[in-house]
């Protein structure tokens, strides 16, 4: 398989650069990509060390890197453009198309992507990303009066980590339960769970999948047999259309695109922007 190396460049986190890219290297089926993220690039000294990281991976690669870059000032971006890679920069692409339709200049001011400097969307993201953790595989049940929607479903379906990335990019608040055998064996919800039908969205994942996530925690275990993983999803796909609670094959989706999906379907108010 092809591979080739990708760097995100940020004067922030990274996160937006990260994001972005992410759904477009997607799209390219057939290729192995190893990501570096180079966060925090703000002065001279830092994008020329970048540049230098870039070119040298070039160099050792045989094939120029691909770069995507959410550098806000002018200055940065012509640093890191002149580097050996492919420069693909995201501000570069509508700031000038923005600043001549508004007839205004951009600030140039870091750290605007993330909404970072405004605390309120800061403690938001927080108490969200507290609730997900604390709710986390069942833990603080009492507490779903709070939640905004409770993930359901086999474990490894891909709820825990849907959970945090709805919490930190949107102040959703999301807690997540995982089905277990005494549930299968009853063919009902828990009592704690049925008090919330109107909140629970489950996901799902073929049998094949599961098996090979499960098998890279516990291999040659009975919780990564093929056997058990078609038990546990069909019992829960069972229960899921028992109680006309919607669910989404997490098979071939990213975790940006199933918490999307969860959100649309939900109705979920996006009290956040990435």
């Amino acid at each position: 398989m092809a591979r080739r190396t990708v760097f995100f460049v940020s004067d922030q986190t990274g996160v937006t650069a990260e994001t972005m890219g992410h759904s477009l290297l997607t799209q390219f089926d057939g290729l192995e990509f190893r990501q570096v993220t180079l966060p925090f690039i703000s002065t001279a000294d830092k994008a020329e060390e970048a540049v230098r990281k870039i070119n040298a991976t070039a160099l050792a690669d045989g094939t120029r890197p691909v770069v995507f870059s959410t550098l806000v000032k002018g200055d940065m971006r012509s640093i890191v453009k002149c580097s050996a890679g492919l420069f693909l920069d995201f501000f570069d692409a509508f700031l000038g198309p923005l600043e001549a339709e508004l007839q205004v200049k951009s600030s140039e001011r870091e750290g605007r992507a993330h909404g970072i400097a405004d605390q309120l969307v800061y403690s938001a993201r927080i108490d969200a990303t507290n609730f997900a953790l604390a709710s986390d595989d069942g833990g603080v049940t009492a507490d779903y009066e709070r939640a905004d929607v409770v993930l359901v479903g086999v474990s490894r379906s891909g709820k825990t980590p849907t959970c945090i990335y709805m919490a930190m990019q949107y102040g959703v608040f999301a807690a997540n339960y995982p089905f277990t055998e005494e549930d299968f064996e009853g063919k009902q919800l828990p009592a704690m769970l049925r008090a919330h039908t109107a909140k629970l969205f489950g996901l799902t994942i073929t049998p094949q999948r599961l098996q090979q996530i499960r098998n890279e925690r516990r291999p040659g275990s009975r919780y990564s047999s093929l056997a058990q993983c078609e038990y546990e999803v069909r019992c829960a796909e069972s229960l899921l259309r028992r109680y006309g609670i919607p669910f989404l094959d997490t098979t071939e989706c990213s975790i940006e695109e199933i918490a999307s999906r969860v959100i649309d379907r939900m109705g979920i108010e996006r009290r956040l922007r990435p």
